[in-house]
């Protein structure tokens, strides 16, 4: 008994954190007020609010505060929620509370996302994201991941926003809930909407049917009329693509009959573009012009900018059907200047850099908490449960080592750089060539090699997969760059087999070039005839299978002019297949032997079958 209470003062003191209390705010009461916003019960989830608020006390007007956000937000009423977010947060001060650590940092996130503000946004969503990831809270995370992923949208950064959508499907699945499943599918359907939309790419627009089933499936399940409607809405969307405008229009009457006065004014904000985008199909230049207008009118209830860019550019296009070019012109010019003001390489750059410094921070917080649960196993040692404690040191032991393998393998990786004498000398290289050869062309284009290779190399720290088709353009132009320092030293070819999708299956960054760079520098070193190295990639039985051959000197003799190097490519190599294999549990692996066929090393590698559509979302 002393060994607890003395490990539970460790484990206050460690946390060292000033909590708020609130009698009123039990597990059923937000449960209740829960259930009630998703029905959208708003008397029954106004009176949890106001019962809570009864207790009045500081930490329970903050809680009642952030659940009114929260509600305000389901029916529709953006600005005052995100004033109600604010008002909690501003009661709580610097005392904490899990709930308002989740939902009132997520509820700011949501409000400065409306307004364009991303590093506000993307700073209170990591907040949020953070402490469901500390305290476990799973049934939180496909909400978080589906705002992050609406931030990455607004962006135009669908790709990655797609991502965090899939996150969200993976989170509600694995805590099992229809209704969180029901939203994440209706999710993913809306951003492979956006992808399509963003590229004309006919296999998003598949995609998203084939999510819509599911998402039309789980929202019979879950009997909530929101999710009709967004169904409802996506199937709209299909036939007005297809450019089916009676059957689209069709769909838009589904959704208006699941539609009352309390329904969020952003569902009746996309009806009305999709009825105006339908009629304008229909060459009814006018009726669409009655939509967009009823749209732009509902603009100042969603407190959303991009809703007000959208139906800026709808009211452009109507006009200008209509023959009005004077109005068609005053929304263009509207349409443009939002537009830039919202998209720019600035906003996309800060909110990479907060997602980097939160997992920079995510490392740091577990290395930090490895320490601590090891101090109080210490101190249960020392209270007298020497038997069972000398057990769970043990066990403990060896996860951490397991952690730590873990953490110092990515450090390493972290670390691991192309030879920074292969920068000197194709500088050096290229200097040569400019005096020499006088060609301001070739010298050009050889230096954009050079920059990309740098930047990939660079950015392979921050990137776990890239595609095979960029492996091969960044191999292409690194084997292009030695050429110029190695004159008719070499040729080289770069395969894939063609039932490969190279720019779908997805391999680990930097994980060819080691041993490509060894076959130059060194298998080709001092050979009398022309080198070769050739790079094939396969797919069989659910793996890429990744070869690399040269004719050069071979194994032994490499090793034995230069053991560091090839051990540095064979660590390098070991690190991320190590990393693979626990992450995804695979049995990835590699070979390096001399080439039973004549002269040089054969290089095997073979990597699980990984889908960026599919697969990436492990990350």
């Amino acid at each position: 008994m002393a060994a607890i209470v003395l490990c539970t003062l460790c484990l206050n003191n460690l946390m060292a954190q000033v909590s708020c209390q609130c009698q009123a705010f039990t597990a059923e009461q937000q449960q209740k007020f829960e259930q009630a916003n998703l029905k959208q019960n708003i008397d029954e989830a106004f009176q949890v609010i106001q019962e809570i608020k009864q207790n009045n006390s500081n930490c329970c007007l903050a809680i009642a505060h952030t659940m009114e956000a929260i509600l305000l937000n389901t029916i529709g009423k953006a600005q005052a929620s995100f004033d109600s977010a604010k008002i909690a947060m501003r009661i709580l001060g610097d005392a904490e509370h899990e709930y308002l650590a989740l939902e009132g940092n997520r509820m700011l996130g949501m409000g400065y996302n409306r307004q364009g503000k991303f590093d506000s946004s993307i700073h209170y969503y990591l907040k949020s994201l953070e402490r469901a990831e500390t305290v476990k809270k799973t049934k939180f995370l496909p909400k978080i991941y589906a705002n992050i992923s609406t931030l990455y949208i607004n962006q135009k950064q669908n790709d990655v926003g797609l991502i965090y959508q899939k996150k969200s499907l993976k989170a509600a699945q694995a805590i099992n809930d229809t209704t969180s499943i029901a939203q994440a599918y209706a999710n993913v359907v809306t951003t492979y909407g956006n992808l399509f939309d963003q590229t004309s790419n006919r296999a998003y627009l598949d995609s998203a049917k084939n999510m819509a089933s599911k998402s039309l499936q789980f929202a019979r399940y879950s009997k909530l009329p929101i999710l009709m409607i967004r169904n409802y809405l996506s199937r709209t969307k299909f036939e007005l693509v297809d450019e089916n405008f009676s059957t689209s229009l069709a769909y838009s009457d589904s959704v208006l009959q699941y539609t009352n006065n309390k329904t969020n004014p952003i569902i009746l904000f996309t009806a009305y573009i999709d009825r105006g985008a339908c009629y304008l199909g229909l060459s009814q230049p006018k009726e669409a012009i009655r939509y967009f207008e009823q749209a732009l009118d509902l603009t100042e209830k969603t407190n959303n900018v991009f809703s007000v860019k959208q139906i800026y550019e709808k009211l452009w296009e109507a006009h200008k059907a209509n023959g009005e070019s004077d109005k068609a012109l005053n929304y263009l010019e509207k349409y443009k200047t939002l537009s830039d003001s919202l998209i720019n390489v600035d906003n996309a750059r800060i909110i990479d850099e907060m997602e980097q410094k939160y997992n920079q921070a995510k490392n740091e917080r577990t290395i930090k908490e490895l320490a601590q649960e090891k101090q109080i196993y210490l101190l249960i040692a020392i209270a007298g449960l020497l038997a069972v404690a000398a057990i769970a040191f043990y066990l403990r032991q060896q996860s951490l080592k397991h952690k730590k393998d873990i953490l110092e393998t990515e450090q390493r990786l972290n670390r691991a750089r192309m030879n920074p004498h292969f920068f000197f000398n194709a500088l050096a290289s290229m200097q040569k060539f400019a005096l020499t050869e006088n060609d301001g062309q070739a010298l050009a284009s050889n230096l954009s090699k050079f920059s990309n290779i740098m930047r990939e190399t660079l950015e392979s720290t921050y990137k776990e997969y890239v595609t095979v088709e960029q492996e091969m353009e960044f191999l292409t132009e690194y084997l292009e760059v030695q050429k110029t320092r190695f004159p008719q030293a070499f040729s080289y070819s770069i395969k894939a087999d063609e039932n490969l999708e190279v720019n779908e299956v997805l391999i680990p960054s930097m994980i060819i070039q080691p041993f490509v760079e060894n076959s130059i520098e060194h298998g080709f070193s001092g050979i009398d005839y022309p080198g070769n190295v050739s790079i094939n990639f396969n797919s069989e039985n659910k793996e890429v299978l990744i070869e690399i051959k040269d004719n050069g000197k071979g194994l032994s003799t490499t090793i034995k002019e230069n053991n560091e190097h090839i051990s540095r490519a064979s660590q390098i190599i070991k690190d991320r297949i190590y990393l693979l294999n626990i992450k995804l549990k695979t049995k990835a692996g590699f070979s390096i032997d001399n080439n039973a066929e004549g002269n040089g090393v054969i290089v095997k590698i073979h990597l699980p079958l990984l889908f960026k559509t599919e697969d990436q979302a492990k990350g």
